[in-house]
């Protein structure tokens, strides 16, 4: 897939945004656009041209993820906006949520447009014809789903429309967003994907990274039995925890392993397509000691700082820790280099870099150490608690802890696994969306500034001032 993506220049040339419109809108009457589609490679080409947009977006997913919640913030605090995040002041007319809202509505065109297109191919000409449609559909629910965990109710567009149409398209409950897009798409991408990929179409959704999708989204809908059921499938697909957790995140190494299952990827090679992660989290209280250590050019940003209360909340004794939270780096010569004016930082996204914002690192988005979390949290909340703890405990083994009793209750267990989340998944844009959909959002963030209305985001402003319509596109409340 890092391979694929070398193609996003030629994609974008068919793909044009328009600025004026709260949705990207591509028109479909044109010669041009009814052009590109013809043959099998022009779908694929148009398939790529949508995660160019998901790559966009995710390069700042951390900020959703990780900066709104409690165990990250922006220490060096040079920057108003993720400041503004951590005290959750910021305006809706804050770049994030302009670029966010049109990048995602970009997807949903361009995964609307392949489908359209396809809709009438002949299998016989468009050998793929599956394949493609499970793709989009797999990248329009995924789409969707960040869209209504960000901001609630949103427009459901599921077609090329006009401009004129465009400005018409009310929001639509998340409720029905979910029931009517996301998960008959994921069902469906899942049906016709494959199980696994070769050469540079790895990285590519797979039928199981659907299915771990669809667990995580029954999660989040609190569907439990249904979540049960899909991550249980998951757990029959092959995958397996790597024996040593800090190999997640070691850059000389593949990061498609037994326990890899979808990420947004990134191209390394200096061709400015890699991400910016590398350089985003690297202290840059550091010094060019670190930068050199790391390999990393360009410079350190210092944008996202694990806590020192999340530091102090990991047992001692947990593999994890390090990786996830570090207080410095042991140079080629043994010693330990602490920092001076900064606690920690994560070396969760630390490869060489040959440029500024050009790294390998991609972002993980699903993996089977969180699978297996999932599945044991479902398990629990059916009331099957004695089944969930021996997977909870394969993540407590690999961390090097002891393993739960068996003989926990179920709200023990369902406290045990929250935390195994927050230590397991530190840093990868799990925590603020976890303490939403388990409802702890309200209480955890209270030191931190959050009102009732914050469970999600504003709606951008400019796109309200387009839509000029409050019966079509009215703020969450709370944001007037």
């Amino acid at each position: 897939m890092k391979k694929i993506v070398a193609y996003i220049l030629l994609i974008c040339i068919f793909f044009v945004s328009c600025k004026k419109s709260f949705i990207t809108i591509t028109p479909n009457s044109t010669a041009s656009v009814d052009d590109v589609f013809k043959t099998d490679k022009d779908f694929h080409d148009a398939v790529v041209g949508i995660y160019a947009t998901l790559r966009n977006q995710y390069e700042d997913f951390w900020i959703f993820g990780d900066l709104r919640a409690d165990d990250s913030w922006h220490a060096l605090g040079n920057d108003a906006f993720l400041v503004s995040v951590n005290t959750f002041s910021m305006s809706s007319s804050a770049d994030l949520m302009i670029s966010s809202w049109r990048n995602y509505y970009n997807m949903v065109n361009r995964a609307n447009m392949v489908l359209s297109k396809i809709a009438d191919a002949d299998p016989a000409v468009i050998p793929n014809k599956d394949q493609y449609v499970a793709e989009a559909k797999f990248l329009r629910a995924f789409a969707y789903f960040d869209m209504v965990r960000i901001w609630g109710d949103v427009p459901l567009i599921t077609k090329p429309i006009s401009i004129a149409e465009g400005y018409k398209a009310p929001r639509e409950k998340a409720a029905t967003i979910y029931s009517q897009l996301i998960l008959p798409d994921l069902l469906d991408a899942e049906s016709k994907l494959p199980a696994k990929y070769g050469g540079a179409d790895v990285g590519r959704p797979t039928k199981g990274a659907a299915a771990a999708i669809l667990g995580r989204v029954y999660l989040t809908i609190k569907d439990f039995p249904n979540a049960e059921t899909k991550l249980q499938e998951v757990t029959t697909l092959g995958y397996a925890l790597l024996p040593n957790y800090n190999d997640l995140f070691d850059y000389t190494k593949d990061e498609h392993h037994s326990e890899y299952i979808f990420d947004v990827e990134y191209l390394d090679g200096g061709l400015g397509l890699g991400s910016s992660f590398s350089n985003k989290f690297l202290p840059k209280s550091a010094g060019s000691a670190a930068d050199i250590f790391y390999g990393i050019k360009g410079g350190a940003n210092e944008e996202n700082t694990p806590t020192i209360d999340y530091l102090n909340a990991f047992d001692p004794a947990d593999k994890r820790r390090d990786v996830t939270v570090a207080r410095g780096y042991t140079d080629n010569n043994g010693n330990f280099q602490g920092f001076i004016q900064i606690a920690t930082f994560t070396k969760k996204y630390l490869a060489a870099t040959p440029a500024l914002n050009d790294s390998k690192v991609n972002w993980k988005v699903v993996r089977y150490g969180d699978v297996l979390l999932m599945y044991a949290e479902a398990l629990n909340e059916n009331g099957k608690t004695a089944m969930a703890i021996p997977y909870l405990n394969q993540i407590r083994e690999r961390a090097g802890l002891p393993d739960y009793p068996t003989t926990m209750t179920q709200d023990e267990t369902r406290t045990d696994i929250y935390n195994e989340r927050r230590f397991e998944l530190g840093m990868e844009g799990v925590r603020w969306f976890d303490l939403v959909r388990t409802d702890r959002a309200q209480t955890v963030m209270q030191p931190f500034g959050i009102k009732p209305y914050m469970n999600v985001w504003p709606i951008p402003l400019i796109e309200i001032q387009i839509i000029n319509d409050a019966g079509v596109l009215p703020q969450n409340p709370g944001y007037d």
